[in-house]
Parts: structure tokens; sequence; C-alpha cells
């Protein structure tokens, strides 16, 4: 990992309203023009609402770069949460089995999901951190040729780590079963193409890597996987297949669409593909964390994670030994700085989060290592480095 030292002058004003950056994995800092465009009134019936839905999936669809048209986008309201549920219990069928990849809050809560959809189930909980890989996954299929799908999480934000997902695929694949992926806070930035990373369906939400504001998620499926959905889902408003048929007949979302949100969303991808799609996306995401890194390391902080497992949405750093270190007053000051940091998940080492995304640059990463440096003097705390059990954690991931 190499931080690009140049400086230059930011490419993104401050936030208008003087409001602290977000440095958090959604909802995060967006840009003036997203905000300004939730000031229009929309009718959700109105055919400019429906052309701007339309528009939107076919977006999507072209960022997952379906370009056989094998797949089709379905915006589900809620938070990214109500859609995971959604692409559940619409796609696991009533009878199946799934194997739940967990190393963190988030694939438990799929497990948690999955159990409340009374479906059949297992676990790979490989703890906080560690990655699952693709031998031990083919492994356990193979042992076990009732499991019918697997889930995994692209990016496990509790942690930061960015899962080895086309490994996971092609473990998956190779043992004929289906894999289903929730890529809240990675697609938009992280590659998912469907024509390179092979899965019957994926989940994100509109206030992650594409920098809109929270309100909806949406779903990138198969369409044989829709069809086959029909009566299967445990909900009426979180039932998928009922969605898109509805789309298709009318346009229109069932139930009342946020339709703010979504002129918003639409503002948030034209500055996507301004920025020249995932790929420009992801250099600048990962500019940001290569900065904050190199920066938070000279200060004396170590993240959980090595450089390899390092996800360009979210860095976890390990508290510091100091005694005079308290992470709620090193967040309320951090905050009058004009930074909202993000608590730690873990639950062996305390740790807090830095994000990466959003609408910002490495001049504002920068500034988050100086407010990072004058918070530490104002404590008192001259070393940030952390407890030796922190680093024993660490070793067992480079194991």
């Amino acid at each position: 990992m190499t931080e690009q030292i140049e400086t230059k002058s930011t490419s993104f004003p401050s936030p208008e309203l003087g409001e602290p950056y977000l440095l958090t994995p959604g909802p995060l800092t967006t840009s003036a023009e997203v905000k300004r465009a939730m000031l229009k009134d929309w009718g959700s019936w109105d055919s400019d609402f429906r052309s701007m839905t339309a528009q939107m999936c076919r977006d999507l669809l072209e960022i997952a770069n379906d370009i056989n048209g094998e797949f089709e986008c379905v915006p589900m309201q809620g938070s990214g949460t109500f859609s995971v549920e959604a692409m559940l219990g619409s796609f696991l069928p009533k009878d199946s089995k799934t194997l739940v990849l967990i190393n963190g809050a988030y694939g438990k809560r799929v497990a948690e999901t999955i159990s409340y959809l009374d479906r059949n189930y297992i676990v790979l909980d490989k703890g906080d951190y560690m990655p699952p890989r693709g031998d031990e996954i083919g492994a356990i299929l193979r042992a076990d040729p009732e499991i019918s799908h697997v889930i995994a999480v692209h990016c496990e934000t509790s942690s930061g780590i960015l899962n080895p997902i086309q490994e996971i695929s092609e473990a998956v694949y190779a043992e004929g079963r289906k894999l289903l992926i929730d890529s809240m806070s990675a697609f938009g930035a992280l590659p998912l193409d469907v024509n390179e990373i092979r899965y019957e369906a994926m989940v994100s939400s509109a206030n992650k890597c594409i920098e809109g504001v929270p309100g909806f998620g949406f779903v990138i499926a198969r369409k044989s996987e829709l069809e086959n959905a029909e009566g299967r889902s445990h909900s009426l408003s979180l039932d998928i297949h009922q969605q898109w048929r509805n789309f298709q007949k009318t346009g229109q979302w069932r139930f009342t669409p946020p339709t703010h949100v979504v002129a918003a969303f639409m503002e948030a991808l034209k500055t996507h593909k301004h920025e020249g799609g995932a790929p420009g996306r992801l250099a600048r995401y990962t500019q940001n964390r290569d900065i904050v890194v190199a920066g938070m390391r000279e200060l004396g902080f170590e993240t959980l994670l090595k450089d390899r497992w390092l996800s360009p949405i979210i860095v976890t750093f390990f508290n510091p030994s100091h005694p005079n270190f308290e992470f709620m007053k090193f967040y309320d000051l951090m905050k009058v700085r004009g930074f909202i940091i993000y608590p730690g998940k873990l639950t062996v080492v305390d740790s807090f989060r830095v994000g990466c995304i959003g609408r910002m640059d490495g001049n504002v990463m920068r500034q988050v290592v100086q407010a990072a440096k004058e918070t530490l003097a104002e404590m008192n705390v001259d070393s940030a480095h952390p407890p030796e059990a922190a680093l024993i954690e660490r070793a067992k991931l480079a194991a």
C-alpha cells in the first residue's frame, strides 16, 4: 500500500452547512448537489417519477455490467437491512439450506434474519476479522449436499475487511450451489461485474458508495431467480417478486416510494458516472484509505488488519493503551474538529473505525490525521500504541 504524498487543492468544497464530515460507512457525507435534489416534490404515480425510477434501474445495471440482459434491478423501500431481508425471504426456498459466511456483525445479522424466516442454515464463523477462504467453503459444501445456497458479506464493515468475493464465488459454483451477496458497503466502488463474479443476486443501498442519502435499497438479481421467487416471500412489503412484477406492469413502486431520496440518488449517479464509475470511485476511496492509514500509523495507531485485507471502505484502528485515552472523549474532540468517527464493533479488543467513503478526498483525510494528532495532544496521550493483546489478536490473522 503506497500513499500518494503530493498535496493538491481539494476538489470538493466543505459541507455547506458546516456540519462535520461523516467518517462512517453510510450514511455518509454527500454533495451539496445531492442535498439540493431533495428540494423538489414528486408524485409517486407521475410519469416523470416513473421515468426516473426506470432510468435509475438501468444505471445500476450498467454499473453491474449486465451487457447480456440477464439481470433486473428491483429497488425496495427502507434501510439496507430491509433489502437484505427481502433478498433472503424471496430467493431462499422454504426447503433450502444455506451456508452463511460470518466474520462480523453483518454476517451475524444475515444468520439472525434467516432464523426469523424459519429457513435451515449453518454458519462458517471466522470470528471478528478472519476471511472465509474458498478451500474451506468447498470442503463444507462437499460434506453437506443439502446446502443449496451460500451467503457472503462483500465488505464486512464491523472490522473493515474486504472479503475475497471472487474466490468465494468460484468455490460455490464449483460445487454447483448458488451465491447471494450482501454488497451493501461495496457496490459502486468494489468490482462486482456479473460477467466476472458469478452470483444469483446482490443487495446494496442508496447511502453507500453511490453517495446518496438513506431511504431505499436495491436488489440486482437474475431474471430466472425473480421468476422462481413467486409466492415464496414471508412478507407483503418485502416480496421482491411482487415488487418486480409491479414495476413491469405499471412502472410504479407498490407502496409509497421515498421520492426525494430517489431524486437525490439520480444526482449521485450522475456524479458517480462523471467520476469514472466504479473504477474512478475506487481510486479515490483507495487514496483516502492510504492517506489516513499512513498518517495514523505515523501517530502510533495500529490497524486491526494487515494491508492485504484492508478495504477502501472503512478502517479499524486499535484504541491506544495509554491510561489517558478514553474513546468517547476522543470521539467528542474529533467531532469538535469537524469529524464524526465510528465506534468499534470488535468483541476481543477495543477499537474505533474511520470511514473512507463519501464526498471526501485526500486533503480531507490529511485533515483527519491532523485532528487526531491535536486530539491526542489535548488528551495528554503521548503514545497511540495499542495494548499487547491487540497485536496478539492481529498476529492470528497473519498466521
